[in-house]
């Protein structure tokens, strides 16, 4: 402090000690201590309303979310004309294959490094498969899984015919 305010309160010490609180504010302080905090009751019913809305609303955007991640698109979802062309692409390369198993029992390892074609070209569509799910141009995605049918389809044409002369020279050597 100054040393100008020390002298002041010295000199007017006595003028500080003597003037008190009049009685009326300690009245009005000593009221203000003895009451009490109002408090609002615990409301019971309104926070299980609140959890249970919590809790249903939470189950339902894990069910809507989850119904659209399982969500699978499929080709005759986008274009009936290509989903058909799949689904007679898909039919008519069972088929074949099961053509080129029966004629494969007589050539193993031919028939093994043909498998080894399909495979890769099976593994293809399956992933251009999980593309069309999220792809912004899906008809796009759709002409190349249907392409992809089209040169299993003529691999394994090309491989019947392969296996079917190597049968038939084989045969043309045993007599």
């Amino acid at each position: 402090m100054s040393r100008k305010m020390e002298d002041y309160i010295r000199e007017h010490k006595k003028a500080f000690d003597l003037e008190a609180p009049s009685e009326a504010l300690w009245a009005k302080i000593d009221q203000q201590l003895d009451k009490k905090k109002k408090t609002r009751p615990f409301n019971l019913n309104l926070w299980m309303g609140i959890a249970a809305s919590l809790v249903l609303i939470a189950a339902f955007t894990f069910m809507y979310t989850r119904h659209q991640k399982h969500k699978q698109i499929d080709v005759a979802d986008i274009s009936t004309a290509l989903g058909e062309k799949e689904a007679r692409f898909a039919s008519m390369i069972d088929e074949k294959k099961d053509s080129l198993k029966a004629l494969a029992d007589d050539n193993p390892d031919l028939y093994q490094k043909f498998s080894a074609d399909l495979n890769q070209l099976d593994k293809d569509y399956a992933d251009l498969k999980k593309e069309l799910q999220h792809s912004p141009n899906q008809k796009l995605v759709i002409e190349a899984m249907v392409q992809n049918l089209q040169i299993q389809l003529q691999i394994i044409n090309q491989q019947l015919s392969v296996i079917n002369e190597v049968n038939t020279s084989k045969k043309d050597n045993q007599i």
